[in-house]
This record gives C-alpha cells, sequence and structure tokens, in this order.
C-alpha cells in the first residue's frame, strides 16, 4: 500500500502528541477488509475472530466444563457472541479486567420460519426487516445468503452462499413519478421480499433443500435456521490517494476486528506476563435492536464470564466485588462522521472527521457510558499510543443513537466509556470510513488493554 500524496488529518494531528511505537498499520486495514467479507452473519464474525485468536494462542473453553484456574488466553463462543480474556501468570483472584466490547450484528434482511413465497412468475424470499437499515440501499443489489443452519442431531452449521443469488427490485420511475417530487417511499412489508428465481408454483421447503444441497447435507437434515442476506460486493478502497474504505458491516464489525487484533497483540507481546490487567474482549449480538438476549449485553454472558474466571482462580464473592469495582469497558462502536451534505446535522462545535482518529462519545442523558473520569482513561490511551482523538456528541435538536456502553455499565456495575470510528452512511448495506481510523483504534485499544 502506497502512501498517500496528502497527509492525513490524523498525521496533521498527531504531530505534536509524543509517539509510541505503533502494532498496527495500514496492513490492519487490509485484513479488516478479509474479516469484513469473512463474516457476512455474527455466527461468521465469531468464528472469523475465534480463528485469529487461536493463532495466538487462545484456546476454546466449553461453558458446560468445569473451568480451571490456569493461565494464557481463552474464549467462550455462544451463537453470535463471544468472549475471550488473557490471564497472565501470577494472577490474584481479585485482578481487574481492562474490557474492549463491540456487537457482531448489523441491520439487514432476516428469512421468516416460512421463506417460500412468490407472485406473477417471480419466485421470492421473505424476509424480516431486523434493526434499522437504509433500506434503499438495499434495492438492485446483488445479494447472498449465509447464516446457520440447526441439524437434526443437534449441531449446527455455518453456510454462506456468497454469489448473486437474490435481489430486491426498485420500481421503475416510469410506474411512479411522485418519486421525482416526494422521495422514495418504501413499505418493509411489500416492497423489500427479494426475488430468487422464476416459477409460478410456490413449493414449500425449496430455499433450505437448496441451501442443504449447497452444504452437502441430505434432505431433511436441516430443521432451524437463522439466516440474513448479505450484498456481494467486496470491501474497497476508495478515492483519490485510497484513503477510505467502503465496505458493508463496519457497523460494528470494525470494532470486532480492533478489539480482536489489539487482544491478540497483548496476549502475545513481550511483557504479557506481567499485564497488571485481565485482558479482555466482549463482542455481543442482538446490539441493533435492543440487546436483550442470551447472547446481547443485556444479559448474562459477560458477567457470568467474568465471575467464572474469578471463581475458577480460587476467588471469593469478595474477590469478585473487588476485581469488578476496578474494571473498565470501552465500548467500541461506530459513530457519526460529519457529513459535507448535511453539515446542519450535526453539533456546531463537533464535527469527527475520517482519519481524525477515534472519537469519544458523549451524552449527558447516559446515551453513551462516558463520563469525565472515563474520558481522562481513553484520553491517557489515546497519549501512550501516539494517537489522536476526537469527541462526538449529538445535536440537541436531533436524537442521541446508543450503545452496549451504558447496558455494560448499568448490569454489571463497570466504568464504561463509549468510543468508535467515526463513518458515513451508517446502516446502509455499504459505509464508508477512513482508511487509517481501524488502525489507529486497535493502536489505542492495545494501549487501554496494557494499562
Amino acid at each position: 500500500m502506497s502512501t498517500p500524496a496528502h497527509p492525513s488529518p490524523a498525521a496533521a494531528l498527531a504531530k505534536s502528541a509524543p509517539r509510541a511505537p505503533l502494532a498496527f498499520d495500514r496492513g490492519h486495514s487490509d485484513d479488516l477488509m478479509t474479516f469484513l467479507a469473512q463474516s457476512p452473519s455474527p455466527y461468521h464474525a465469531v468464528a472469523s475472530a475465534a480463528e485469529r485468536l487461536e493463532k495466538a494462542g487462545f484456546r476454546h473453553v466449553e461453558e458446560t466444563d468445569a473451568w480451571d484456574g490456569s493461565t494464557g488466553g481463552k474464549y467462550v463462543q455462544r451463537g453470535g457472541a463471544i468472549v475471550a480474556w488473557y490471564v497472565p501468570e501470577g494472577t490474584s483472584a481479585h485482578t481487574p479486567y481492562r474490557i474492549v466490547g463491540a456487537h457482531t450484528d448489523s441491520p439487514n434482511l432476516r428469512v421468516k420460519p416460512k421463506p417460500d413465497a412468490g407472485a406473477h412468475g417471480w419466485r421470492q424470499v421473505a424476509v424480516e426487516i431486523y434493526g434499522g437499515p437504509l433500506l434503499n440501499s438495499w434495492l438492485d443489489r446483488d445479494l447472498g445468503l449465509a447464516g446457520r443452519l440447526s441439524l437434526r442431531d443437534g449441531s449446527t452449521r455455518l453456510v454462506n452462499i456468497d454469489r448473486a443469488l437474490l435481489r430486491v427490485p426498485q420500481l421503475a420511475i416510469h410506474m411512479d413519478r411522485s418519486v421525482a417530487a416526494d422521495g422514495l417511499k418504501l413499505d418493509k412489508q411489500k416492497h423489500m421480499q427479494p426475488i430468487w428465481g422464476l416459477g409460478d408454483d410456490v413449493h414449500e421447503g425449496d430455499l433450505i433443500h437448496f441451501l442443504e444441497e449447497e452444504s452437502g447435507l441430505t434432505p431433511g437434515e436441516v430443521t432451524g435456521w437463522d439466516l440474513m442476506t448479505h450484498p456481494i460486493e467486496a470491501p474497497a478502497y476508495l478515492g483519490r490517494d485510497r484513503d477510505l474504505i467502503a465496505g458493508p458491516r463496519m457497523d460494528n464489525l470494525l470494532s470486532v476486528h480492533a478489539c480482536t487484533a489489539a487482544l491478540a497483540a497483548v496476549a502475545t507481546a513481550d511483557g504479557a506476563e506481567s499485564l497488571p490487567y485481565i485482558p479482555v474482549l466482549a463482542a455481543f449480538d442482538h446490539e441493533e435492536n435492543g440487546s436483550q438476549s442470551d447472547t446481547g449485553a443485556d444479559g448474562p454472558l459477560l458477567g457470568s464470564v467474568l465471575e467464572r474466571s474469578v471463581f475458577a482462580r480460587g476467588g471469593t464473592y469478595e474477590d469478585r466485588a473487588r476485581a469488578f469495582a476496578g474494571t473498565i469497558c470501552l465500548s467500541s462502536d461506530t459513530g457519526h462522521a460529519v457529513h459535507p451534505n448535511y453539515a446542519e446535522r450535526h453539533d456546531p462545535t463537533h464535527h469527527p472527521r475520517a482519519n481524525g482518529g477515534p472519537i469519544l462519545k458523549v451524552n449527558v442523558n447516559n446515551r453513551y457510558a462516558t463520563d469525565g473520569t472515563g474520558r481522562a482513561v481513553f484520553a491517557a490511551a489515546c497519549e501512550k499510543a501516539g494517537v489522536p482523538f476526537q469527541s462526538f456528541v449529538s445535536n440537541n435538536a436531533m436524537p442521541c443513537g446508543t450503545t452496549i456502553g451504558p447496558i455494560t455499565a448499568a448490569r454489571h456495575g463497570i466504568k464504561t466509556v463509549d468510543i468508535g470510528v467515526a463513518i458515513l452512511s451508517m446502516h446502509s448495506v455499504r459505509e464508508l470510513c477512513g482508511a487509517d481510523d481501524p488502525h489507529l483504534l486497535a493502536n489505542a485499544l492495545v494501549a487501554f488493554l496494557e494499562g
């Protein structure tokens, strides 16, 4: 990757900051695009993260097994969620955690329990709207299908049909001239059902039988499914100087990738055995629809893992309380870069820019969990890493989104700070970020996990 002809905003902002050796550079962004392509569903994202952790020496542990107090890297995988942690030698039972958190899910179109549909000679797949996607961005896109198949024997199988299989066709302007004056209006039920072929008859079981054939399974072997559409266009560098990245599911696989890379780097670095904290990755599912599930941030997964780790090292409830009291979490999720065509929608004094470094997200009504002491923690990590950072706050006249941050803070009593990377086109089928921001975020996360 050649150096851009013009210095990035990040480079300009960081000139006066004391620089530390950076673990990640543009190669991290190259790997991010690979990760995005490998992860068309939360289940694939977790598998991709687990693969990277195992290469760093982490080992999978089952929740149903008894845990021991051994040191090293471990991870728990549950559906579309993963929690991983590294226990250094000599760690006490009351050693606090340093957590980097994110979510694996993105808004999309998900297959209904009775997926086979069609009308007027077109074969269609019945889908339900997941989260809050920009519906117009899904029109006239070549879509694949991916997710998890549940088999008759109780096992599961990942499936990824990464080719042009589905399409949601837009109505020609000749048949709705009002679009030019009034804008596009889409009915979620009537207008978002994709086509996948031709035929007058709808046969129940066609889609699942097709997936069984594609997966090398026998007919009737699949008894359950969690399936979703994804765009098949590959992530790519964009712009004259290739200083932007366009791709799917950056909200929030960009953070999942950075958190995974940071934990692996810290666990394999010289001096890992003397870390003052236990570094943790927590990547949850279902953030886009409220986090209330057994794999969501509002579920018991993270607390259960942290507690079991304390007790496996011979700790008591008092040790658990001490560990949690000293724990800090960075909740990393994408935020809004200032939009050049809609700058009035942003707070007039807070305009995060692409390649300006990670953003610190603040909302006094606790839509984000950041307070002044949390800001100081993140500022210290960025200073240690030599990474610039920016602040984000919503325009007072606009509603503010939220993240896993306030949920994590309230559910576990853990100091939490909301951060992320500023992007454009959030919740679109294809989002946009600065090409330097992913590795700047990852370097800040490394510094935070190191304490």
